[in-house]
């Protein structure tokens, strides 16, 4: 009864969000608390449910949100971090610098549309990213004659390798999922991701040899570089303080890696060190957090949802029972397999529906069935990310739409032209991750 129970709320969860009839945000806090409900009202006749109570229902709500709490603190900073570095001004010499050396050479222009475009999805945000972006790399595109596909192929495997992290959306989903801390599934990624990311530069290559090729090479002026800025706020740019920010943000970077503090605790630091430095009257400090308010909410405002969600489901026994059921169909020769097989699984599934409806439906189960073949939970978190550059081709995507239609190009012919290499940027990932032991072929 629990296994159906659990199920039927899964099921009934996806369903209402990816019809779009519940946000995502809502769904996690109704959808669990009517089961657990519905689940305390059988209990009188059903002896499997007698075990849930209306009472519990308070304490199983606040252990899941206590859990997440970690995760909700790390993401508001570092989304606040991130976007004050952006409209300090931070990364606008890089945008200016890749411009002015790629000119009128394909080659170089495919090569700098892949730095370009990690560089500005630091802060995790799809559609920033690819405003910026296109702004940037568009006008050599078309006045090169060079294929827009190529720009926009590269632009979303590029955002699609650093959306792994823990900021950018995935990563912190499977943490919350799974209630563990996110810096233990990102940073053992990053050799997988500098892999996957050496291979982006490589197809880049390929593609801009091929382009250079077919059109030579042309003198252009790129004065227009010089116009672009990547802060929606002129009045907000700090160039004067580009060497402290810049040290600032390298030195975040090296604490997260070691481990120094907990990464919570590391971004409300540096985002006070930052905020105070550049922007030390109070009125600026309030329209800064204001400016990113709307973005801030949503993100920690659906972790701090599905900890109710995973709070029901781990506390009425529901993720047990279903993931013993899921052993039991299970042929014992592929349990061990269990990592691999979910990095596979998470491409198909996490292209036909939402991230949401993957992270907080489908893995926790996968994960509590690993567990009886000895895969851990954060070993499975990993693998369940590996899947996400052919996540940003689903049609379930918005930043997508965005992508395609500042491009001017048809979001049919994007994902045709996109896809192999997509699953190629997956199996990259999924290779160097099982090579480098991020998490195992075989328990």
């Amino acid at each position: 009864m629990l296994t159906i129970l659990g199920l039927s709320m899964i099921g009934c969860f996806m369903f209402l969000i990816m019809t779009k009839r519940l946000s995502a945000l809502i769904a996690l806090i109704i959808i669990p608390i009517l089961f657990a409900t519905l689940a305390a009202w059988l209990g009188q006749y059903v002896d499997s449910l007698s075990h849930i109570h209306l009472s519990g229902l308070g304490d199983m709500t606040l252990d899941g949100i206590k859990k997440l709490a970690p995760t909700g603190v790390m993401l508001l900073f570092a989304i606040m971090y991130f976007a004050l570095m952006i409209d300090t001004g931070l990364f606008d010499p890089s945008v200016k610098w890749i411009l002015r050396k790629v000119k009128g050479d394909p080659l170089k222009i495919t090569l700098g549309t892949v730095f370009l475009t990690l560089t500005v999805s630091l802060d995790g945000d799809g559609s920033t990213t690819y405003m910026i972006c296109v702004a940037a790399m568009l006008p050599l595109f078309q006045r090169l004659g060079m294929n827009p596909l190529i720009m926009t192929s590269l632009m979303l495997l590029s955002s699609g390798v650093m959306n792994l992290t823990p900021w950018g959306g995935p990563t912190a989903r499977a943490a919350s999922a799974l209630q563990i801390d996110p810096s233990d599934i990102f940073v053992p990624m990053i050799p997988s991701m500098i892999i996957a990311i050496v291979w982006l530069f490589i197809l880049a290559y390929l593609y801009g040899r091929y382009e250079r090729k077919r059109l030579g090479v042309i003198q252009l002026n790129t004065d227009h570089g010089d116009a672009i800025s990547i802060s929606k706020d002129p009045s907000a740019q700090r160039p004067h303080l580009r060497w402290f920010n810049g040290i600032l943000t390298v030195v975040l970077m090296a604490a997260l890696v070691k481990g120094i503090l907990p990464m919570p605790v590391l971004f409300m630091i540096a985002f006070c060190i930052a905020m105070l430095v550049n922007y030390p009257q109070l009125d600026m400090q309030k329209k800064r957090i204001a400016m990113h308010a709307d973005s801030v909410l949503a993100v920690v405002g659906l972790i701090f949802a599905a900890g109710i969600f995973t709070g029901i489901l781990s506390g009425t026994g529901m993720v047990d029972a279903m993931s013993k059921e899921f052993v039991a169909i299970i042929p014992k020769s592929l349990g061990p397999y269990s990592a691999p097989i979910t990095a596979i699984m998470s491409m198909p599934l996490t292209f036909f529906m939402s991230n949401d409806a993957f992270y907080y439906g489908m893995l926790p189960i996968l994960s509590e069935a690993a567990a009886h073949y000895g895969v851990s939970p954060v070993e499975m978190a990993r693998a369940s990310i590996v899947g996400q550059p052919v996540h940003l081709l689903s049609p379930l995507v918005p930043s997508t739409y965005l992508l395609c239609g500042l491009a001017g190009v048809e979001f049919a012919d994007h994902q045709r032209f996109t896809l192999k290499w997509a699953i190629i940027t997956s199996g990259v990932l999924l290779m160097s991750a099982l090579v480098l032991g991020v998490f195992p072929l075989i328990a």
